[in-house]
């Protein structure tokens, strides 16, 4: 039987909050920090805070991703997400993993490229049909893209981690195929691809 069904409602509420403060202490966000939807974790019999913390800790500790990679891919569903509490967080432990200014502003920039791409892209997916939209040029500069400070490799994976997010197919496709090109095993995509889909429900909660 699961521990928690043999505890009283006060009893749940304190073992809620100190899984919720020591996953706060783990991420470097202040113990006080709340949300309407975190809340009413907490104050419910959910077991859904201690899946949430142990399915965190799981995919920033992938053997297929350094530290900094996790973190960086973490730092960019964040920012993609908009979850400035989780944003600085990743970025403070990207840092601590020695990432620096630049690698933090293309994450960032990256993030933006894709937020552009994904529109344009699966709208031109969508209209399949319709020859014209696909023999437009795009007329839309990148150059973001070219030698990235973080590598190509990281780069592509980066990028196909928030077309995910984004829900670009043809964008997926085509980073997944870049990605792979440049060296990444499907491991490694397939663990980048599960940690940002993590990040994205932590950042709905928190």
């Amino acid at each position: 039987m699961d521990f928690f069904h043999n505890l009283s409602k006060p009893e749940m509420e304190v073992q809620q909050h100190e899984t919720v403060i020591s996953f706060f202490n783990d991420l470097g966000i202040a113990e006080n920090h709340s949300t309407y939807a975190l809340e009413k974790l907490i104050n419910a019999d959910s077991r859904y805070l201690r899946d949430m913390k142990l399915n965190t800790q799981a995919v920033l500790n992938s053997s297929n991703l350094s530290k900094k990679e996790a973190y960086l891919l973490a730092l960019a569903t964040a920012i993609n997400e908009k979850n400035d509490i989780l944003s600085k967080a990743f970025e403070a432990l990207a840092r601590n993993e020695n990432a620096n200014d630049n690698e933090i502003a293309e994450v960032a920039a990256c993030v933006g490229v894709m937020a552009t791409n994904n529109v344009f892209y699966r709208f031109r997916h969508y209209m399949h049909t319709v020859d014209f939209y696909d023999k437009q040029p795009a007329g839309l500069r990148m150059s973001v893209m070219m030698n990235p400070v973080l590598g190509k490799e990281f780069f592509e994976l980066l990028s196909l981690a928030l077309s995910a997010l984004n829900g670009c197919e043809r964008c997926v496709t085509s980073h997944e195929a870049s990605v792979k090109n440049h060296g990444a095993s499907e491991a490694r995509i397939f663990d980048a691809i599960r940690l940002v889909s993590v990040i994205k429900s932590l950042c709905v909660v928190l």
